[in-house]
């Protein structure tokens, strides 16, 4: 998320020749609705030993979050982080149980540099498939093949959920038989529930049509790029974001 860099302009990055090329666009917005707030009280999403919901883990950048799903001897990243990530999710896999020789999915929710920084030294590392939404796919510079992905789509039993608007390609990711829901930068937690950071967002109308695309799902838990996993009354906060949104 934009906020990575600067509170009130956005970054795209884009792919060229090999390099990252970097773009600053100024960003006008009105005020954003108060966040819904979160009721912790719930009973939160079970979770395995060292996971922060079903068996996601989560590797803490302290300005981003990257996610791990490790399943037998198979993981998914979702995510890498910042430039010097690699160690923590290394850490985070170890802990799972698991190393990069596990990794056999990456799923990268957005083009901004907080959530692929980790790219360049994290794939040579893998054996893995790299996957982004469409419409970001040649804004993401990767030392290996990007596979583009659809609203849909399935990756190592997670549904593709198309969320754009902090990007144009902004992708979620949806596991359905436990109702979490990897939302990238759709959805952050650090001051309530709420949508797209508004000053980093390409398009308020498509993040806010996402927010209530997202609510229809049947989301148990919330882990969002920016701020804590939401694992204890995420539908309920999520409706009632969607429902406080302005309607195009």
């Amino acid at each position: 998320m934009g906020e990575l860099w600067l509170s009130r302009r956005r970054l795209l990055f884009t792919a060229g020749a090999g390099a990252l090329g970097v773009a600053v666009l100024g960003s006008c917005s009105s005020s954003p609705p108060p966040p819904a707030p979160i009721e912790a009280s719930e009973t939160p999403v079970p979770a395995a030993s060292g996971a922060v919901a079903g068996d996601w883990r989560r590797v803490d950048r302290t300005i981003v979050a990257a996610y791990i799903l490790v399943r037998g001897k198979e993981a998914a990243i979702v995510d890498l982080g910042t430039i010097g990530s690699e160690a923590a999710i290394e850490q985070g896999l170890e802990a799972a149980g698991a190393s990069w020789k596990s990794v056999k999915h990456i799923v990268l929710t957005h083009m901004h540099a907080d959530h692929v920084g980790g790219l360049p030294e994290i794939a040579p590392l893998v054996k893995a498939k790299l996957y982004c939404g469409v419409g970001d796919l040649y804004s993401i510079a990767s030392p290996k093949e990007l596979t583009p992905v659809a609203d849909g789509d399935e990756v190592f039993g997670l549904r593709i959920i198309e969320t754009p608007g902090h990007t144009n390609g902004h992708i979620s990711v949806f596991e359905p038989s436990t109702g979490i829901l990897a939302a990238g930068d759709a959805l952050r937690t650090s001051n309530g529930l709420e949508g797209s950071d508004p000053p980093n967002t390409e398009s308020e109308t498509r993040a806010n049509a996402s927010v209530r695309k997202l609510a229809t799902l049947d989301v148990k838990a919330i882990l969002p790029g920016h701020g804590e996993p939401l694992t204890a009354g995420a539908s309920k906060a999520l409706k009632a974001l969607a429902a406080g949104l302005p309607v195009a």
